[in-house]
């Protein structure tokens, strides 16, 4: 064989030596990234853990929590950092955010686990880290995320102190009977006040002030004694490898080549290639294919025994056969289910449909992976006359709409239209007729078209949380004039030390759901916090507004308003749609009615031609002909002619803003 040209040149350097200096060569292969002792951490790596020699005294599984931006995902960085999980470097900046959205807005929205190993005292340990969100609208991944952990750390800002959301994600933990370790992060900031903290967590939560640790994540302080507090303070899980397999899918993902890739967490025996399982919801049987640990990455191991958190892979191709809080056990070998997760109560509902119709089974699939990703959505299938198929999502609050939005576009390319937020209203029928089509007494209404007529109802009922706020003193009487503009109603006040106080109140949820955190921040100049609690329902006098465009009641633009607030919301929805909505050749009339009744209007004025220009002089009654004319032509128009409203001025409209 004559090889000639670059091909020639290529094959020689090929089978060349391989100096230092050679331009191409193929250097022996090694795994990427060597930790501490040569260990393996890159998903890359061909070698295989032995996870045998960690046994249950040796492993801890704990989370980090705390309200948003007081520095839980930087403290993961040095945590991976210290145990050698991780490289070193300058570039390690919230490296468990791996989500594009999450680098973009600098929150955490998805709680992710690692695996980290550690040396105390000659003894080697499996610590097992779940870095969780801090925003409200995202507590139910922190719950999930409990639910696999026996320990906490809870990190408190030393320059905010404890913060809404703190309290919250505390009684979380509280409620889970887990051990709590206190951490003070940010003691490098010039104005941190750690003695003030520790007084706050001492009075608040009852946790002695000599526990609390103090650190700066950031510049890695003291942080080596938060793992040797998690390795003295946190119990082992009580579990035994001799038990029969019992794991809990507590997270999941969709790899589009590999199918569902499932968090589990071990409660007894152990998993490895080749077992039978079943799933105690689907009762389907698979064959395991692949299990592992995060390291954050995908790092394959032999087993995994009871005790641990890692990975599994075993051929499930739909996306709804991996449910978030199923149990997995063996084939022939049936256990208890674990009790699982209590489903997620959403708080905001809105309509999302295709931008283009041909779009509606793209948009299907990926609505169905990433609500697995993401099981706090709910998913209803809905139809409009205006943006035709498509569904309605609950979510648990606004950002995290807007971040599911997101992700949507980034993660799948998809576009899509999203209608206005509302909230799940009752109504207590006392119809017989409509009693017997619905089959019951009390029904939801998330869709204003669904909306009962009042004859036929006895009571309509609204959706209220119980709303925490901790505010500096001096915002006070801002905040409270707020909310009972919002119609709140105090419950309690309590000085947390002489600088801040925690206020307690109840709200409608409609009022908070969209603005309310905006005009919060921007009374308090950014330092008061707000976080919430659902409280059930309560009864109120709730009315429909339709909006008429040219007495044409158009269906997406009704809402459901409290008595006292329709006139301000109908004059604001027609003001906006006068604005939004291009002008015709013909007169628009921008309407607001309740029942029969107008409670507000706008005129959209019609483009015209100047009929008169030719008129030089001459008698009036000329100039008044061409007129009467014209107006007949644009009366007949009017009859005829259909409104054309743009799919985005649906969203313009609605999307409210603070109270003017």
């Amino acid at each position: 064989m004559v090889l000639v040209g670059r091909t020639a040149m290529w094959w020689a350097r090929l089978r060349s030596p391989c100096p230092a200096a050679a331009p191409l060569c193929l250097l022996p292969w090694r795994p990427a990234g060597l930790a501490a002792g040569g260990r393996p951490y890159s998903s890359r790596g061909k070698e295989k853990l032995d996870m045998s020699m960690y046994p249950v005294e040796s492993i801890r599984n704990f989370s980090i929590i705390a309200h948003v931006d007081h520095g839980k995902s930087t403290l993961a960085d040095r945590l991976l950092e210290i145990t050698g999980t991780i490289a070193k470097t300058d570039c390690n900046k919230q490296v468990l955010d791996k989500l594009q959205v999450e680098r973009e807005r600098g929150i955490t929205v998805k709680a992710q686990s690692a695996s980290l190993f550690y040396n105390h005292e000659g003894v080697n340990y499996l610590l097992n880290l779940i870095d969780t969100p801090g925003h409200v609208d995202f507590s139910y991944e922190v719950s999930r995320s409990l639910s696999a952990c026996q320990g906490v750390i809870l990190v408190v800002d030393a320059n905010e102190g404890i913060q809404a959301q703190t309290v919250a994600n505390f009684y979380l933990a509280f409620e889970a009977q887990l051990t709590i370790i206190p951490v003070i992060n940010k003691i490098d900031l010039k104005n941190a006040d750690p003695e003030r903290v520790e007084k706050q967590i001492e009075k608040l939560f009852d946790i002695s002030a000599d526990e609390c640790v103090r650190i700066s994540a950031k510049q890695g302080t003291n942080v080596e004694k938060v793992l040797q507090k998690v390795i003295e303070k946190i119990p082992p899980p009580q579990c035994n490898t001799a038990d029969p397999l019992k794991a809990l899918v507590f997270d999941s993902t969709f790899d589009h080549y590999r199918g569902v890739i499932a968090n589990i967490a071990l409660f007894g025996g152990e998993i490895q290639k080749g077992h039978k399982i079943v799933s105690a919801h689907t009762k389907k049987r698979y064959e395991v294919n692949e299990v592992g640990i995060l390291t954050p990455n995908e790092q394959p191991t032999h087993k995994l025994y009871a005790g641990q958190v890692g990975y599994m892979i075993a051929g499930m191709k739909e996306v709804t056969e991996a449910q978030i809080g199923d149990t997995l056990f063996f084939y022939k070998q049936p256990v208890e289910p674990l009790p699982g997760f209590k489903s997620a109560k959403p708080m905001v509902f809105a309509g999302m449909y295709p931008v283009d119709q041909t779009e509606y089974n793209n948009l299907k699939s990926a609505l169905e992976r990433l609500t697995l990703n993401d099981s706090s959505v709910t998913v209803h299938r809905d139809s409009s006359l205006a943006l035709g198929a498509g569904w309605r999502l609950g979510f648990l609050g606004l950002l995290h709409m807007e971040v599911f939005n997101q992700r949507l576009e980034q993660e799948y390319n998809m576009s899509v239209i999203l209608t206005a937020p509302t909230v799940p209203y009752k109504a207590v029928l006392s119809s017989a007729k409509l009693i017997k089509e619905y089959g019951k007494e009390e029904i939801t209404i998330i869709n204003p078209a669904q909306f009962p007529d009042k004859l036929s109802v006895s009571e309509y009922l609204e959706p209220t949380v119980l709303g925490t706020i901790v505010t500096p003193h001096e915002y006070i009487g801002k905040i409270i004039a707020l909310c009972q503009d919002r119609r709140a109603v105090q419950k309690d006040m309590l000085y947390m030390d002489e600088h801040r106080v925690l206020l307690k109140y109840l709200f409608p949820l409609n009022e908070i759901v969209v603005d309310f955190y905006d005009a919060l921040k921007s009374l308090s100049s950014g330092y008061a916090s707000f976080d919430y609690e659902d409280a059930g329902y309560q009864a109120a006098d709730l009315i429909k507004m339709d909006i008429l465009l040219n007495g044409n009641p158009v269906e997406e633009l009704a809402t459901i308003v409290h008595n006292d607030k329709a006139y301000a919301t109908g004059k604001f929805i027609c003001e906006r749609l006068k604005d939004a909505i291009p002008r015709q050749l013909f007169e628009i009339a921008i309407q607001a009615a309740i029942g029969k009744k107008i409670i507000a209007r706008e005129t959209l004025k019609a483009y015209r031609k100047n009929v008169v220009a030719k008129c030089y002089g001459g008698d009036i009654t000329r100039r008044m002909k061409l007129l009467k004319r014209q107006a007949e032509g644009k009366k007949l128009m009017r009859k005829i002619g259909n409104v054309e409203v743009p799919r985005d001025a649906f969203i313009r409209v609605l999307k409210r803003q603070t109270d003017k």
